[in-house]
């Protein structure tokens, strides 16, 4: 097992091509060959009928978790379909050891009706904290990756998420209302003034590229899972952007979060989203 954070560092260094490659791989050999075919048998429901997982976000899971495992030896796997089948195992994020925090297919609703915005999540975290992460649309052809302290990036290219244009409304996605409390969806109805022009999300992992591409200025999520959030937010951090929670604080992919919480383009434009769930 991994010792020492140096050694990550090195790891990334030496393969972090080899997870893009992996992320590649597995869209090619269960997802993709799925999209605009998927049968009815291969389609389920979770939780609702707006939390789908079909054959694609279990096989490309299995795939992930294997190589991802091969590539760090001793490093963990928390995926969303293991997870669901057994929460306990969630509780990885938390340890010492290093963690792959995979979302197989990040839009799965999208990714059933045929409709291209869907991605592959997978972060790499020690401790809580995140130390690399991939985004990769594969419908697109679009890889974003970072690493802390090294940038962001798409198809190789820096990304800069700079500051809103002071002249239009506040572009901000917000969470479905199926996964809001009551007590949330009141928090989100601050967003709803002038010079602001809220949406329903898409694709959580495609939402945060649009911010670190400075396409969207801010995001309001009212779910706290960290496969959803973790590769966006590592993207949006060093694209220059910024995150916070409702209490003010950074959001924590081990949990325990003020919500709605928010990402967004520049610090700023995060505590003013704050300001605004906090406004009801």
């Amino acid at each position: 097992m991994i010792e020492e954070t140096e050694t990550i560092d090195e790891f990334l260094a030496r393969h972090s091509a080899d997870v893009e490659e992996t992320l590649r791989k597995a869209a090619a050999a269960e997802i993709m060959p799925r999209f605009c075919r998927l049968a009815a048998h291969e389609v389920d429901q979770k939780s609702g009928p707006h939390d789908l997982v079909t054959d694609a976000d279990r096989n490309a899971e299995l795939y992930l978790a294997e190589a991802l495992g091969g590539l760090l030896p001793g490093s963990v796997v928390v995926g969303e379909e293991a997870a669901h089948a057994d929460p306990a195992s969630y509780e990885a994020i938390q340890g010492d050891t290093p963690v792959w925090i995979v979302d197989p297919v990040d839009g799965t609703r999208q990714f059933v009706h045929g409709d291209p915005g869907f991605c592959t999540l997978v972060a790499l975290a020690r401790r809580g904290v995140l130390l690399a992460s991939w985004t990769y649309a594969p419908a697109r052809d679009q890889m974003a990756t970072a690493v802390r302290g090294q940038g962001a990036f798409l198809d190789g290219e820096r990304l800069t998420s700079g500051a809103p244009e002071p002249d239009r409304d506040l572009r901000v996605a917000t969470s479905h209302p199926d996964y809001t409390t009551d007590e949330e969806k009141h928090a989100l109805l601050g967003l709803w003034t002038e010079g602001v022009a809220p949406r329903a999300c898409g694709s959580a992992g495609l939402e945060y590229l649009a911010i670190a591409r400075g396409e969207l200025d801010a995001t309001a999520f009212s779910w706290e899972l960290a496969w959803d959030h973790a590769a966006g937010l590592l993207l949006v951090e060093e694209a220059g952007g910024a995150h916070l929670t409702r209490a003010g604080e950074p959001f924590r992919i081990t949990g325990h979060n003020t919500l709605p919480f928010t990402a967004a383009r520049d610090a700023a434009t995060a505590r003013r989203v704050v300001e605004l769930l906090r406004a009801r």
